[in-house]
């Protein structure tokens, strides 16, 4: 990358910000090739993928900002001080995902469970990442207005299609509905936050 960067006119014009989209395109082949179950198409892209990581890495050395010794520390230090239960003989936590959030909670000084969630994530994406988040902060969904369906994993994709057909019947954008419902959601965990009895995130339709 050192040598492209010097010699090759495309790679020496790229900064972080034009290679945004390669990043996100990489990610979701990696993506596809998971749900592929194919090993040589997954070694490719994992290879796709961690080249973004070294662009970025060597852009940055340019300027004496960081390298990619620095990305590899930062992982490393971030996973041994996350996992005390593997390096340091603590007790494994029963609630490892709660553990684990309420680690970077308190290591990033975030006031908010809702803090540090991408706002770019899909709806239906971002939407399980504030319930996990959530319950790991003690509040159950339930206190929001959210009940689990007696409808099992096997029907769940099921389910979605579903939904998003009833929003097509309706003239509606199922991804606007659902970022509405969303923010509904969002309002109801920073209000069971501040001690304020929770709003109906259910919505007038029931959504």
């Amino acid at each position: 990358m050192h040598r492209l960067r010097s010699g090759c006119p495309w790679d020496a014009e790229q900064t972080h910000a034009s290679l945004v989209r390669y990043l996100v395109e990489e990610t979701l082949e990696v993506v596809e090739a998971i749900e592929d179950g194919d090993d040589d198409h997954l070694t490719e892209e994992l290879g796709d993928l961690l080249l973004q990581v070294v662009f970025h890495a060597e852009i940055a050395a340019e300027t004496g900002r960081f390298d990619i010794e620095d990305v590899a520390g930062r992982i490393a230090d971030k996973l041994v001080a996350r996992h005390p239960y593997v390096f340091s003989g603590t007790q494994v936590p029963s609630d490892l995902i709660g553990s684990w959030e309420r680690a970077k909670a308190v290591e990033k000084d975030r006031a908010s469970a809702l803090d540090g969630i991408p706002e770019r994530l899909s709806a239906l994406t971002r939407a399980h990442k504030v319930l996990v988040r959530a319950r790991s902060h003690g509040i159950d969904p339930a206190h929001l207005g959210l009940t689990a369906s007696a409808v099992g994993a096997e029907g769940l994709g099921d389910e979605f299609l579903r939904l998003v057909a009833r929003a097509e019947a309706l003239g509606l954008d199922p991804e606007q509905e659902a970022r509405a419902a969303l923010r509904r959601l969002e309002a109801g965990v920073r209000d069971h936050e501040g001690g304020a009895t929770p709003v109906d995130t259910t919505g007038p339709a029931g959504t």
